[in-house]
């Protein structure tokens, strides 16, 4: 049920409902395996540049998913802002990440020493996070965002993807069109008809997709060395062992030094922390939206905020090398799965909390094809960019002047990114402060929805032309409200365990 009262046409399980707990670890399982692409993606970046070896790698893998757990269950407390939304790695912290390990290299100083800077600097930056968030200045800024500037954000974050969803198919496309179409049908078709395929369709063309490689793998028709061919797949899980208890120890990898590599570091990691929080507010919002809950308010954006910034911190302290953030892929499996449910997605951050302990397992979840994964990006994906667009409904686009800061700060968007990946900004000797705000700058513009909402918050705020109404302002300010969250928690306070909400025919 929605905030407005009305019976919801999309959710089944609400933010406040409390399935049955079977039900909910099932449920969370696949949100757990709906984020495990870019979870393991973004460990196998930065141990890629830091050049780890396989078993520290995959120690590694292990460490982001105890940390998700961690850090997603701190934002379901009090401390934060409580929307059903998984917290993992960012990829608004890789190009901070490459500048350090740059200068590390240059030293000539090994992985080890590479890990511990970069943990150093997300520890020393994640302090901006917090004292915005907790301070609530994060949050007066969303007085200056209406849906003009957050509909092309969040639309962006389904788009920044785009270069993983078809290349990654491309592996093998009998196994990616595949798992494509049986999520389509699982979802869209099958869900009409059948409960299971309405709340599994992500779990079941996962499953549809990995058993198609497997029997192809076991059967000789997917050759040795196709990214669809599980044969290594299987001796990484005999290497694994049963136990572990490493993820769980923090400075795993050594204590870091403080010198001119951390201050430098530091500063340049503030570029990713602006560009997961300019991300995190359009997540917030796509969330609030996806789960037919009210508008978020200053106070929850601000909390929510805070909590990733403590994230952070923890992240720092396990040195995944990567810091936390609101997750996309999860908020657009809401949509898929019509499942919103916080008990959800705090038993899915148990079983990231629990699995990772278990070698053997994380290393069988470590063989999900890559075109299995592409597949479900481009599902979920352009799911979430669809969802940014639905917020312009609430703008009057027969307004020209709407209409230029939409296409123009979408285009910036795509475009701004496309040519300083291309062309990095290089001032300076490397380590000096010119340097350090050329990287800064340098991952602002390759941040396409920093430079999507940047463009698009400027523009909206200074060209005149349209009125709050036109703006869709008045509509958010109506709904974003304490009084409209307590209704909303009411309703939901009074579901019994295991209630759902019927969809409207």
């Amino acid at each position: 049920m929605s905030g407005n009262g009305k019976k919801s046409s999309w959710v089944i399980y609400p933010i406040g409902s409390k399935p049955h707990m079977g039900l909910a670890f099932l449920l969370g399982l696949q949100q757990y395996l709906t984020m495990f692409g870019a979870t393991v993606l973004i460990p196998f970046i930065v141990g890629g540049a830091m050049k780890m070896p396989q078993d520290q790698l995959a120690l590694l893998i292990s460490t982001m998913f105890f940390v998700s757990g961690i850090t997603t269950l701190l934002q379901q407390s009090p401390l934060g802002n409580r929307l059903p939304i998984v917290q993992g790695g960012t990829f608004s912290f890789l190009g901070p990440m490459f500048a350090i390990v740059g200068m590390v290299a240059a030293k000539k100083l090994g992985w080890q020493v590479m890990i511990q800077q970069v943990s150093a600097a997300v520890m020393f930056a994640s302090s901006f996070e917090i004292i915005l968030g907790y301070t609530g200045l994060m949050g007066l800024i969303k007085r200056a965002i209406s849906p003009i500037a957050i509909a092309p954000t969040i639309a962006m974050i389904g788009l920044a993807l785009y270069g993983i969803g078809a290349p990654w198919m491309a592996g093998n496309w009998v196994i990616s069109l595949t798992t494509l179409t049986v999520l389509v049908l699982y979802s869209q078709v099958f869900s009409r008809k059948s409960k299971v395929f309405l709340l599994f369709p992500v779990l079941l063309a996962i499953l549809t997709g990995w058993i198609l490689a497997l029997i192809g793998t076991a059967l000789g028709w997917i050759p040795k060395g196709n990214p669809a061919n599980l044969a290594d797949g299987i001796g990484l899980i005999k290497a694994a062992p049963w136990i572990s208890f490493r993820p769980m120890l923090p400075f795993k990898w050594g204590f870091p030094q403080l010198n001119a590599i951390t201050l430098a570091g530091s500063l340049g990691m503030l570029a990713g922390y602006l560009g997961s929080m300019v991300e995190s507010i359009g997540d917030y919002y796509a969330c609030a939206r996806m789960a037919e809950a009210p508008v978020p308010t200053e106070k929850m954006i601000s909390k929510g905020l805070g909590a990733e910034g403590l994230g952070c911190f923890i992240a720092s302290l396990f040195q995944t090398g990567n810091g936390t953030t609101s997750y996309s892929e999860n908020i657009g499996s809401i949509g898929l799965t019509h499942v919103a449910s916080r008990r959800v997605i705090r038993a899915g951050a148990v079983i990231m909390l629990v699995l990772p302990l278990f070698g053997k397992f994380g290393a069988a979840l470590a063989t999900l094809p890559h075109p299995v994964i592409g597949a479900m990006f481009v599902g979920m994906f352009g799911l979430i960019a669809a969802v940014g667009l639905s917020n312009l409904q609430f703008v009057n686009l027969n307004n020209s002047r709407n209409l230029f800061i939409v296409g123009l700060s979408f285009f910036a968007g795509l475009s701004f990114p496309a040519q300083f990946n291309a062309h990095a900004i290089s001032w300076g000797t490397s380590g000096s402060l010119v340097n350090v705000l050329g990287a800064i700058l340098q991952t602002i513009l390759t941040t396409g929805m920093a430079v999507t909402a940047i463009v698009a918050i400027t523009l909206d705020n200074l060209i005149p032309g349209a009125t709050k109404a036109e703006r869709g302002l008045e509509y958010w300010e109506s709904e974003a409200s304490d009084e409209a969250w307590e209704k909303a928690e009411a309703e939901w306070a009074k579901m019994a365990i295991g209630e759902e909400i019927p969809l409207s025919q």
